[in-house]
């Protein structure tokens, strides 16, 4: 289901950082708001200058959003499940960098959605556990 709700997002002209989260929130009923579904939009295109892949800083906030209840440091866990993406999007796609999964996944057809998707299965992986 992550995958589907992320094609939806994305082709409504969301950003790969600004599906994630938004598919994110309603596959694992996070209750963000529209609000604070904006603060990814600045991950997208890898933070702008091709840095790390707006996917997985999605993936990061929806984790984040997942774990903690008041404070990053309160919360034991969040840094071995984000770990843990890093290592997903890495065997998954092979990078975490943007320009560098550009080259390898961007399309003209559908831009970055194939990088979206590979970026939903790693945070299945993770989510699940």
């Amino acid at each position: 289901m992550l995958k589907e709700r992320a094609t939806e997002y994305y082709n409504q002209n969301y950003n790969c950082a600004e599906t994630i989260i938004r598919a994110a929130n309603d596959e694992y009923g996070l209750g963000l708001s529209e609000e604070a579904m904006r603060l990814s939009g600045g991950f997208g295109g890898g933070m702008g200058c091709g840095k790390a892949c707006g996917a997985l800083c999605g993936g990061i906030c929806a984790i984040s959003a997942k774990l903690i209840e008041t404070s990053a440091h309160e919360t034991p866990e969040l840094r071995a499940k984000c770990t843990a993406l890093v290592a997903a999007f890495n065997r998954i796609l092979g990078d975490t960098e943007c320009k560098n999964l550009m080259r390898k996944y961007k399309k003209p057809d559908v831009r970055c959605l194939n990088t979206v998707l590979l970026g939903c299965e790693a945070l299945e992986s993770v989510m699940e556990k």
